[in-house]
């Protein structure tokens, strides 16, 4: 009878432990993926970045253009290239500040491109055009990327929450947290536009 009494404490404890350790794969798992994506996040941001010297060479060779503009396109740059964030350091403040920068460099494009309309010869440059065509498809991946790690948190969020995971992560594991999202400000979730055409 104690032997029989002994294998289920035993056939018991090996179920417990075969499911920590499988929550925990799980969540390593997830979380990697998580960073990735981020990883993706920041490289998409970073095209972005490394396409700015060049619009702004082209705008100040071709155009009667506005300095102060110019310059707020370029510190805004500068702040974001500066942001950086450790993979450890993922967390809602260091997200923020990251996204606070990124929006910066948003706001001053945006503004760089209104007074370009006045500019017909710059629209009609090959080099414009073709950066034109590059920002577009970065504003484009920045967004679908924005979107994929969202998707990676949620499906990382779900794991962590569900009932035995959550048990195992307060006893076992706890730095395993709940993680932010990336939300952009009210009014970001529409891209800058990128137009250079010529407008009637």
């Amino acid at each position: 009878m104690k032997k029989y009494a002994l294998k289920i404490v035993v056939a018991l404890l090996a179920i417990v432990l075969l499911s920590v350790f499988s929550s925990y794969n799980r969540l390593v798992q997830l979380e990697e993926s998580r960073l990735s994506s981020w990883g993706d996040v920041e490289n998409s941001y970073q095209r972005r970045n490394d396409l700015i010297p060049n619009l702004v060479n082209v705008v100040k060779g071709s155009a009667n253009y506005e300095q102060t503009t110019l310059i707020q396109v370029i510190e805004a740059r500068a702040k974001a290239t500066s942001v950086k964030i450790e993979s450890g350091n993922l967390n809602l403040s260091s997200m923020q500040n990251f996204q606070k920068v990124q929006e910066e460099i948003s706001s001053s494009l945006s503004k760089l491109l209104v007074v370009v309309e006045k500019y017909p010869d710059l629209q009609a440059n090959k080099n414009f055009l073709n950066l034109q065509e590059q920002l577009e498809g970065t504003e484009n991946r920045i967004a679908f990327v924005r979107e994929a790690f969202n998707k990676f948190t949620r499906i990382y969020n779900i794991q962590r929450r569900k009932a035995i995971t959550s048990i195992w992560v307060k006893y076992f594991y706890p730095r395993f947290e709940i993680q932010p999202y990336f939300q952009s400000q009210e009014g970001a979730e529409n891209a800058p536009v990128v137009d250079f055409s010529n407008k009637k």
